[in-house]
């Protein structure tokens, strides 16, 4: 039985942004990689201006166009078993919070909690992780699909240890609040710089205290197929996009370094001064192998 691991996205290129060089990694390293992507994102900002008859106020097809987008950052990624939580179009994108859209009867922000925890607790069922990743209660930033998406996974995981199938660690996405300062004053006059304005870390509504980050993955080796994964999502992602723009100046030490939260679970050994874990199956045993049928 190979190693296996569950991570549960918001949107079509959450997967990318945020944890594209771990699921990369471990795809390459022959760990069954599972992506859960809760909604289709169809209230997302469309950048390409022959597509914007899309969106949400005109034909609503985004979603649907979105859906090959991810199949080709998943391609990217070299990542072959993803699923819509439920099916494609269960779970409507919710809008940021506070919009109209937030009170959508298939928003996933209005959601029935046990219901979608349900139907993640069917994909544990089948793929047996033993490491799951989503964001932290806040939804990183405070995205109503972001915080949704961390309760349905939470709730899941919860089901599942009454069935003796909860992942053995659950990690929450985190950006440490020194590795975003260190980018404000790293970033300061790089083109499309987004935080140009902000002077310290304690100004952005995200970021994880140090103290509390307990792995740092080094997907380095795997930061170019994280940029064509994220260039995939092109109606959402401008060839100017930030994060693209840190990345022609600053390479692989910028989208190849992931980091996270050990949110439940033994955190396992770790190296450097501050001990964070390496391998988000550290210190957890290799799965037994299946037995052959005699």
């Amino acid at each position: 039985m190979p190693r296996s691991i569950l991570f549960v996205h918001a949107h079509p290129d959450d997967e990318a942004i945020g944890t594209g060089a771990t699921m990369a990694m471990y795809a390459a390293a022959g760990v069954r990689v599972t992506l859960v992507t809760c909604t289709l994102g169809e209230e997302g900002e469309i950048h390409v201006p022959a597509l914007e008859g899309l969106a949400a106020a005109e034909a609503d097809q985004l979603g649907g166009y979105r859906i090959g987008e991810l199949a080709a950052a998943c391609a990217a990624l070299g990542v072959t078993d993803h699923r819509f939580l439920g099916r494609a179009g269960r779970y409507r994108d919710s809008g940021m919070m506070g919009l109209p859209t937030n009170d959508h009867p298939r928003s996933f922000w209005q959601a029935d909690l046990d219901e979608a925890a349900g139907l993640l607790l069917d994909v544990i069922r089948e793929t047996r992780p033993q490491v799951a990743v989503t964001y932290d209660p806040n939804g990183f930033y405070g995205h109503p699909d972001h915080i949704q998406a961390h309760r349905v996974t939470m709730r899941a995981c919860e089901l599942a240890e009454k069935e003796g199938l909860a992942p053995a660690k659950i990690y929450w996405t985190a950006v440490p609040k020194s590795t975003l300062q260190a980018g404000i004053e790293e970033f300061a006059g790089t083109a499309n710089n987004p935080f140009a304005e902000v002077k310290s870390a304690s100004e952005l509504p995200f970021g994880t205290p140090d103290e509390l980050i307990t792995a740092c993955v080094d997907g380095r080796e795997f930061a170019e197929q994280k940029v064509a994964a994220v260039r995939a999502h092109a109606s959402q992602i401008p060839e100017n996009y930030w994060m693209l723009s840190v990345a022609g100046n600053f390479g692989a030490e910028f989208m190849g370094m992931e980091f996270f939260q050990l949110a439940a679970g033994e955190r396992g050994p770790g190296g450097g001064p501050n001990r964070w874990e390496s391998d988000l199956f550290a210190g957890l045993a290799q799965p037994a192998p299946v037995p052959s049928a005699r």
